[in-house]
């Protein structure tokens, strides 16, 4: 997630053509708004990168089923999505999103647009694929390559048969241009699927005051249109080894405050397949052990923190 480039983008895009109307929202925190206590804290462990392959899919389900992670976003252009529809169509109760993709950037394992490429040729590479970084994205695509592309992602996740809680972005691409981030918005209202998008938390103030942005204003404007904001966003934990990464997760949640507050997870398993796709499958596979992991649960429920997921976000903007 690159937080600067969303403040950014949120603040030249979105913010000019934020609609005047909407009903100003209550007072109550987004704790109480879904039914909780305002001082509760509440945990999202969010997998990312589902459908990428099927390390990374079993993964997934078995960290779903048997662990903490309560909600995941699915990559539709990638060679293994087939098999998450499908258990997604079998466990409707899954709390699946689109993590819509628009960069490729494995060495030797690439994905393509779901757009026929004569459409979307700035979202394409000179090998066909999409593009390895963000970077390149933003360069070469347009905003409506870009709003074509994810559209057509939404279009082929429902033809599977997915019904997707909320939509997010892979590598944060869609945050990284003003029009890019528009395109997101739209697209995610336009289809009535919420988009992931954060509050005004003083970490996300104070990099906003160095970009020169009023993020405050921004957040009460996305508000006002009746959008859900997470309190807080983790983008990841930190640790080379599985006791790292459980210290670090111990931490995380000690200091969690009230509110809602999502942590990414990037999770597979121990086999061939993940190590000859990503160099940094050990850590994928140390997160699965860790949030599989029956003493996580019972930390979890120690500290009085609650697991929710983008499914109850999802209902109460519906409301």
């Amino acid at each position: 997630m690159q937080r600067r480039e969303l403040l950014a983008a949120t603040a030249l895009g979105l913010g000019a053509a934020a609609s005047r109307g909407g009903a100003a929202q209550e007072a109550k925190t987004l704790a109480e708004r879904l039914g909780h206590a305002r001082g509760d804290r509440l945990l999202m462990v969010h997998a990312d990168d589902v459908g990428m392959c099927h390390s990374v899919n079993a993964a997934t389900i078995k960290a779903m089923t048997e662990g903490v992670a309560s909600s995941a976003s699915v990559m539709v252009p990638c060679p293994w999505f087939p098999e998450i529809a499908a258990w997604s169509r079998e466990h409707p109760e899954a709390d699946l999103g689109l993590h819509l993709t628009l960069t490729s950037e494995w060495r030797l394992y690439r994905w393509r647009p779901v757009t026929p490429v004569d459409q979307v040729k700035g979202l394409v590479d000179g090998e066909g694929f999409l593009w390895r970084s963000v970077e390149d994205v933003k360069k070469h695509a347009t905003a409506k390559e870009v709003e074509t592309e994810i559209r057509a992602q939404i279009r082929r996740a429902r033809q599977f048969g997915m019904k997707p809680t909320h939509v997010d972005s892979h590598m944060g691409t869609l945050f990284s241009r003003a029009d890019f981030f528009e395109a997101y918005v739209r697209v995610a209202k336009d289809e009535g699927i919420l988009p992931m998008l954060m509050e005004a938390t003083p970490e996300i103030l104070a990099e906003a005051k160095e970009l020169g942005l009023d993020y405050a204003g921004l957040a009460k404007r996305l508000r006002a249109e009746g959008f859900v904001l997470l309190d807080r966003l983790s983008t990841g934990l930190k640790g080379g080894t599985l006791e790292e990464r459980s210290r670090a997760f111990r931490e995380f949640v000690k200091g969690l405050g009230p509110g809602v507050t999502e942590l990414i997870v990037h999770l597979a398993g121990d086999d061939e397949e993940i190590r000859h796709v990503t160099g940094n499958w050990a850590a994928r596979y140390h997160e699965l052990r860790l949030v599989t992991d029956p003493e996580t649960r019972a930390f979890l429920k120690a500290e009085g923190v609650k697991l929710v997921g983008y499914r109850e976000l999802a209902a109460l903007w519906a409301k």
